[in-house]
């Protein structure tokens, strides 16, 4: 039995999960935000605030394309070559999706799920399906770009946490919705009250966005340790590194009961690698005895990296 990851199966998984992420994201805005002239943070929510006051004239996708366009070139030119084709492609999708899915999905189905259900229950559904695609996306190495990039230009030359700098910048977002005039798109001016309520459901929106996207990136960088007893150490040791390209530590150990020596696999691995890695050992010796544990974090090549403070 042998795995074979190459280069161009995991570049395709890769850009299957920005594109999943990004479809969750533009339909969460689409369905559920757009529909009830809420607003969020990032650079999606200054130009939601752009379409409602210039009454749909200038479309989401529009001015989150310009202005994430020239926020990359700045990066170019600040952090170096770093962000690669995914942010690109995930800016171009998203773009396009933020204008193209509000004129395709049918008025009554939005009018179902969002509008009848209240701003209240489209703000939490809006923030999850936005939080799930921002996830996905940054899983797979990609990036929706915005406020992000400007998070680390600045960061590179203050020491200022880049996650505290978003969450500053996303409140500004909402609260200068206040300052200029809303449309419904029925045409009506949002009333100024109305309005207020829309900035307690912006932070609402970012609470959960952001609640959602922790939730998603932390579970696929948990990890594992698995320890692994069997006579059939040898073999099941070379398999793990040779076709499923893990490292393996051999411990030597002593079975008290029995008082014979043995020695013990230790496996480090992704949580979302576990189950593959499980049936693989069942298949070499079904009597293995397994132990499986997870851990707080795994820092070293092929896992997360300390980073340094600047």
């Amino acid at each position: 039995m042998v795995i074979n990851k190459n280069s161009i199966g995991r570049t395709v998984k890769e850009y299957a999960l920005v594109t999943f992420g990004i479809l969750m994201y533009v339909l969460g805005w689409s369905i559920f935000l757009v529909s009830n002239n809420l607003v969020g943070g990032g650079i999606t929510g200054l130009s939601a605030i752009l379409q409602y006051a210039t009454h749909g004239v200038i479309k989401i996708g529009y001015s989150y394309f310009v202005i994430n366009v020239a926020l990359i070139v700045a990066a170019l030119f600040v952090l170096g070559f770093g962000f690669g084709w995914k942010t690109i492609f995930a800016t171009v999708l998203a773009s396009i999706g933020l204008n193209v899915f509000q004129t395709i999905i049918p008025a009554d189905f939005i009018q179902a799920i969002a509008l009848d259900n209240g701003k209240l229950m489209s703000t939490i559904m809006g923030g999850i399906m936005t939080g799930v695609g921002i996830g996905f996306t940054m899983v797979a190495g990609g990036s929706t770009g915005g406020t992000d990039i400007i998070a680390l230009m600045v960061n590179k030359y203050h020491n200022v946490s880049p996650g505290r700098l978003i969450l500053y910048m996303d409140v500004v977002i909402i609260l200068s919705s206040l300052l200029v005039p809303s449309y419904k798109p029925s045409g009506d001016l949002v009333p100024f009250v109305e309005k207020l309520t829309t900035v307690v459901y912006g932070f609402i929106l970012i609470t959960i966005n952001s609640t959602v996207l922790d939730l998603v990136i932390s579970g696929s960088r948990q990890s594992v340790q698995l320890f692994i007893l069997s006579k059939h150490y040898a073999e099941i040791a070379d398999a793990i590194t040779k076709d499923l390209h893990r490292g393996v530590t051999v411990l030597d150990g002593k079975g008290w009961y029995t008082k014979e020596n043995t020695e013990v696999l230790m496996v480090l691995t992704r949580k979302a690698d576990l189950n593959l890695l499980l049936r693989y050992i069942k298949t070499i010796d079904p009597d293995a005895f397994l132990s499986v544990s997870s851990v707080t974090g795994v820092y070293g090549k092929g896992f997360d990296v300390i980073k340094k403070k600047m």
